[in-house]
């Protein structure tokens, strides 16, 4: 599915009682917004095997003083359990995101997003202590 058709279709959309608002941000990138969460946009993007969807949950800066080998060893261990979803650091920020094939059906990609932004949400909240 093309970025486009994702935009338009989500426009229209309830997923798990969940809404979603969509614009792009550039000609490759797009913002969704689930459930009214601007704090915690989802960007989308997609090749032409797969679409990424990545959260930006904070930056490196924002860490408490030498906290980061015990805050990576945490999310080395939460990559497993949390679903759909991965940690990573993104230049200097904290993310989150999943990955589907671009051949996904409309259902699952909005399934994915909204399960990102709660994972994101929870991630958030799991890892609090961390920031500063």
């Amino acid at each position: 599915m093309d970025l486009q058709a994702l935009s338009i279709k989500l426009a229209n959309h309830d997923q798990e009682g969940m809404t979603f608002e969509s614009i792009f941000i550039t000609d490759d990138v797009l913002q969704v917004v689930v459930d009214q969460n601007e704090e915690l946009p989802i960007y989308v993007t997609a090749t032409e095997e797969q679409m990424l969807c990545i959260t930006y949950l904070f930056d490196e800066k924002e860490l408490k003083d030498n906290v980061t080998a015990e805050l990576n060893a945490s999310l080395l261990k939460l990559n497993v359990p949390v679903p759909l979803s991965a940690f990573a650091i993104i230049e200097g920020k904290y993310a989150i995101y999943g990955s589907l094939s671009v051949s996904s059906a409309f259902d699952d990609i909005a399934h994915e997003l909204v399960t990102l932004g709660d994972n994101a949400i929870e991630a958030l909240e799991t890892l609090e202590d961390y920031l500063a």
